[in-house]
């Protein structure tokens, strides 16, 4: 589904792609080129009148890496307005800090696996039961 955007947002979401943090660039390398079950996502993507981190249109998912600044008041305030209207777009958005990213990969791909496959049961290694 295709959601329209304000126009000023294109040249400052191709300026975020150029200026990742760590944590987006490890998640990148995870989920870029169909690595999720196929699942295509986009880097900065524009939609309505933010830019979500990761956004993958096929599970209408949007992908949100948070610094330490989302702790605060204010901007709890706006994350939780931008949550809502991407939610009233019939969007999910997940959540992750900067440290679920650079400590547990493997946990929040696993997350984002669930979300995307929500009716598949865990893998276990081996096809042990």
């Amino acid at each position: 589904m295709l959601f329209k955007y304000k126009k000023n947002l294109k040249s400052s979401s191709r300026k975020l792609r150029h200026e990742t943090t760590d944590a987006e660039r490890l998640l990148w390398r995870k989920i870029r080129c169909k690595q999720l079950s196929g699942y295509q996502f986009n880097r900065q993507k524009p939609i309505d009148n933010f830019i979500v981190d990761f956004y993958c249109c096929r599970a209408m998912l949007a992908i949100e890496i948070d610094g330490g600044q989302h702790y605060e008041e204010e901007y709890q305030k706006k994350d939780k307005l931008r949550d809502d209207r991407l939610k009233q777009l019939g969007i999910k958005v997940l959540r992750f800090t900067n440290l679920d990213v650079l400590k547990n990969i493997d946990g929040v791909v696993m997350r984002i696996e669930e979300e995307l496959n929500p009716s598949q049961p865990p893998f276990k290694k081996g096809g042990e039961d």
